[in-house]
């Protein structure tokens, strides 16, 4: 007898391959469905939006935009929105800090970045949260810009005291805690994010959304407008045309022309960026170039002043300090950035740069040498690098650095928030000094304002990682002797 088959199973196998594929599918489609749906959340609640009455009753004009990425990243899109603010006579409104990266633009050179609506509703969402847990802090109470006001070179306005006039809300409402209170503060959350986002387009009187990026324009500002439209000089190569299937071409627009008087972005109570980012690529600005000199000496004036901010006195003190009684000594300072984006491929050549400083200083003794290190590497993963090396070598150097938690850096954050900076621009501020939205305030993270500080002190010289924004300040700082300053 022939032996009985089995049955075939009413599960057949599934290759796995078929399975990866199914499940990458199901979480991409979930992400786009939570994506999409947010963003049909806002769209819901922004059929019928307007400016408060009070907003449209002010003489005032305002102008907000979408900082993003790292801090010294988010510090220039503020100087480049002091720039704009000042040429369109506009009051800028302060926005806060952003944790690292929380939100991101992509790439200018690539033309791949984030819609300017996107971004601005990505910047809305984290700036809630950063209320909700208690870690708001605005860069007006980081970089010290009070000449710049006192001298009207720039009107300004904090993020959150132009929302309760604009929209008619306090963002105190994304601090609720019972589910009916946290609903109907939703509601009013998104509709006044989705009216400062643009994301129903422009409202008559009451906002202009600025769609365009750097994939299609360089703004600048001329006397005689003799650039006003022409192309800028960098440009998609067709090979980027065709691998990407886009048709971009990038214009140079004058910012005044453009968007100032007699454009049809004068009556709008509000002028919304997205990302005011800008770097030089291949000859040309990404984003913003208002570099050449003009006859208006006011803005010519604002343009010196804002090539370097300075720190406020609570961060500079510190680093100052521990300069003074910590190091005690004269001392090198080594900024090394080597986990994030493109620096985590080039530890080797960081490191090399470093060894050659050193080696050169070694010579010319006394030992040891001082060292200030700040990176973002941990101190646990030392002991495998060329700073495992420097902290072993006791002979020849003592390596110093500092951690969040030090006393000195939490000292400087408490002063830091007892300064009530956050307020200082706003009329009859002295009532409203001390004032925090939420009652959980935490201490900001000011470590990496302080360790900034601290290598603007550095006499024996400095090195930061090639490209590094941060090490770009430093030099900037050493450059005008923030660390002489009173």
């Amino acid at each position: 007898m022939l032996p009985k088959r089995k049955p075939h199973s009413r599960f057949p196998l599934i290759p796995v391959s078929l399975l990866i594929t199914f499940f990458s599918f199901l979480i991409i489609y979930s992400y786009y469905v939570k994506r999409d749906s947010h963003f049909s959340e806002f769209a819901q609640t922004s059929t019928t939006l307007q400016c408060s009455s009070q907003a449209l009753a002010l003489s005032e004009k305002f102008m907000w935009y979408a900082p993003h990425s790292g801090f010294n990243n988010q510090l220039l899109e503020f100087k480049h929105a002091l720039l704009i603010a000042r040429i369109l006579n506009r009051t800028l409104v302060v926005p806060p800090v952003l944790d690292h990266h929380a939100v991101a633009l992509g790439s200018c050179p690539k033309f791949r970045v984030v819609e300017p609506n996107d971004i601005r509703i990505s910047v809305w969402d984290h700036i809630i949260a950063l209320i909700r847990d208690g870690r708001y802090i605005s860069i007006a109470e980081v970089i010290d810009i009070s000449s710049l006001v006192s001298s009207s070179l720039v009107r300004v306005i904090d993020l959150r005291d132009f929302v309760s006039i604009w929209c008619g809300i306090s963002l105190d409402l994304a601090c609720y805690n019972d589910s009916m209170s946290q609903s109907a503060a939703s509601k009013s959350l998104n509709q006044c994010g989705s009216l400062l986002a643009g994301f129903r387009g422009n409202i008559e009187k009451c906002i202009y959304a600025i769609n365009e990026d750097c994939r299609t324009t360089v703004w600048t500002y001329h006397v005689d407008g003799r650039e006003n439209g022409v192309l800028d000089s960098f440009q998609p190569d067709e090979q980027l045309k065709q691998k990407k299937k886009i048709s971009y071409v990038r214009r140079r627009r004058d910012v005044f022309r453009t968007l100032g008087p007699g454009s049809e972005v004068e009556s709008a109570s509000m002028l919304a960026f997205g990302s005011l980012f800008s770097a030089t690529y291949k000859g040309s600005e990404s984003y913003i170039d208002l570099h050449e000199l003009h006859q208006d000496e006011r803005f010519l004036s604002l343009t010196e002043k804002i090539k370097f901010l300075p720190y406020v006195p609570e961060v500079m003190n510190a680093g100052k300090e521990f300069a003074k009684a910590t190091i005690k000594a004269p001392f090198f300072c080594a900024q090394l950035r080597l986990l994030d984006g493109q620096f985590k491929n080039h530890h080797k050549a960081t490191f090399d740069g470093l060894r050659q400083k050193l080696e050169s200083l070694r010579k010319k003794g006394p030992l040891p040498i001082h060292i200030f290190v700040m990176t973002d590497l941990p101190r646990g993963n030392w002991s495998d690098t060329y700073l495992g090396d420097l902290t072993s070598d006791t002979h020849s150097y003592e390596v110093h650095f500092l951690r969040e938690d030090d006393q000195l850096v939490m000292q400087a954050a408490k002063k830091l928030t007892a300064a009530g900076y956050g307020q200082r621009f706003i009329p009859n501020s002295e009532s409203r000094i001390g004032n925090k939205y939420c009652s959980s305030q935490r201490l900001p993270d000011v470590l990496l304002y302080v360790e900034q500080s601290v290598c603007s002190c550095a006499s024996l010289g400095f090195i930061g990682t090639p490209g590094s924004t941060i090490a770009e300040n430093i030099e900037l700082m050493r450059k005008f002797g923030s660390c002489s300053r009173k």
